[in-house]
């Protein structure tokens, strides 16, 4: 305007409004003036006092959606106790389901008391459930082995198992993975899929187990001798049972010996100190009875050619 020529009364209102105005702004814009402008804030009832309420009522309802899911994890329970023939491993997993079910179920519905559209959340959780379930196979594949070993139970928590290579006590299940700690105290975590697509020896599940031992004599030592000592000191064994019946025969007519199978029979948890004590027992019982445990040898016939 002072370019054009205006009248300066006339612009001298107008430059005075605008210093007004930045004073103004930049009076606003102070840290004091800032620091009061927020303490007023917080203490209106439609602004801190209102936000406060908010937020305590989101973590009271939350805490209230904790209680009521364990209370209704705790009578399904009962009655998933009651049902026969479930492992421990489908139930925990059962209960865990409803756990959550109950607690997303009540989330919705705190969500919606509050107000807010939750239908573009359904929306939102079926796009990436679609992209997740392209994004994630490996991990979907390891949770239907988990269901499939939940259902069908080839081992429960606290079984000996021996898949994959690894002989251990099945310490948990996830939905995922198998937890099971090795002999020597290690824990190793197996992917379900690997699990359920090995091999299963489940070496507990049976009260009983039969220990199959093969010990060799030399070929001039007496057979009835060695069949004597080994009847004495399985019948004497304490752990061993008598029903069914041990089974103490001649086997073979190996390479360096003659060999005996004993195959007594014995409570599973009672395996190892039988197989410990018959080993020694036995190593003794040939020795005072003078019968040879042979090692392997090889006999080398020369000849000598006439010239």
């Amino acid at each position: 305007m002072d370019l054009k020529g205006a009248d300066p009364a006339v612009t001298d209102a107008y430059r005075n409004f605008v210093k007004g105005a930045l004073a103004s702004e930049l009076q606003g814009t102070d840290l004091r003036t800032m620091a009061t402008t927020a303490a007023e804030w917080v203490v209106k009832k439609d602004g801190g006092i209102s936000v406060r309420f908010r937020v305590g009522t989101v973590f009271a309802s939350l805490f209230l959606l904790m209680i009521v899911a364990r209370f209704i994890r705790a009578l399904a329970k009962r009655g998933i106790k009651r049902v026969p023939n479930l492992s421990n491993l489908l139930q925990d997993f059962l209960l865990k389901v409803v756990y959550w079910l109950v607690f997303a179920v009540g989330l919705m519905i705190v969500l919606a008391l509050f107000g807010v559209n939750i239908t573009p959340l359904f929306a939102v959780l079926g796009g990436a459930s679609f992209i997740l379930a392209f994004a994630m196979q490996e991990t979907l594949g390891n949770l239907a082995a988990g269901l499939m070993i939940m259902v069908n139970k080839p081992f429960d928590v606290g079984d000996l198992v021996d898949t994959n290579g690894i002989l251990g006590e099945v310490e948990a299940v996830s939905i995922v993975s198998t937890t099971v700690r090795t002999l020597d105290n290690q824990v190793v975590i197996l992917p379900n899929s690997g699990v359920w697509g090995s091999i299963i020896r489940n070496v507990t599940v049976s009260p009983q187990r039969r220990v199959d031992m093969v010990f060799g004599i030399g070929y001039g030592d007496d057979i009835e001798t060695a069949s004597r000592v080994l009847h004495e000191i399985v019948e004497a064994h304490p752990k061993i049972l008598k029903e069914p019946k041990p089974n103490i025969k001649v086997h073979e007519l190996a390479d360096s010996s003659v060999n005996f199978i004993c195959r007594p029979w014995t409570n599973t948890e009672d395996y190892w100190d039988v197989y410990w004590d018959l080993t020694r027992q036995v190593k003794e019982g040939f020795d005072a009875a003078g019968v040879s445990i042979p090692f392997p040898q090889r006999d080398v016939h020369l000849f000598k050619e006439n010239s």
